[in-house]
């Protein structure tokens, strides 16, 4: 379980970040962002560069959270990022600038949803997929005669 708001420090220092991507167009600080997002993905969101300074800097001058939150939701958001980070890097790298702009964009407006107002867009999604699959599951196949 984790500390809520630290996926949405993360939030906001990846809006920075995607925001600066966009105003400088550098693939490189878009690559620097993608890794960030691998690392969350593979090591969990408190275990990456973002979550662990959250954890060292910001936390200890708060006070505990109210709650606790399941990391898989997060988890899954920080890998739609790296997906759309890789998107983007593959637009700059290869000259298709629009489709770069376009991918980070939409990290963008992801991330800054859930800094600004505690949306995790991702999250949304990966919860709406385990209902699905969690209703399919618990369906009874049906009776043919």
């Amino acid at each position: 379980m984790i500390d809520p708001r630290g996926p949405r420090f993360a939030a906001a220092v990846t809006t920075v970040v995607l925001a600066a991507v966009l105003i400088t167009g550098s693939a490189w600080l878009l690559a620097l962002q993608a890794a960030v997002f691998a690392l969350a993905v593979l090591r969990g969101p408190s275990r990456s560069p973002y979550g662990l300074l959250y954890i060292r800097l910001i936390r200890p001058r708060l006070k505990p959270p109210a709650e606790l939150e399941d990391p898989r939701p997060p988890r899954f958001a920080q890998a739609v990022g790296l997906g759309f980070s890789i998107v983007g890097l593959l637009g700059y790298l290869s000259g298709g600038t629009v489709i770069a702009y376009v991918a980070v964009g939409a990290a963008l407006a992801a991330a800054f949803l859930n800094a600004a107002f505690g949306f995790c867009l991702g999250c949304e999604v990966y919860l709406m997929y385990r209902r699905i699959v969690s209703a399919r599951s618990n369906r009874s196949p049906e009776v043919t005669p």
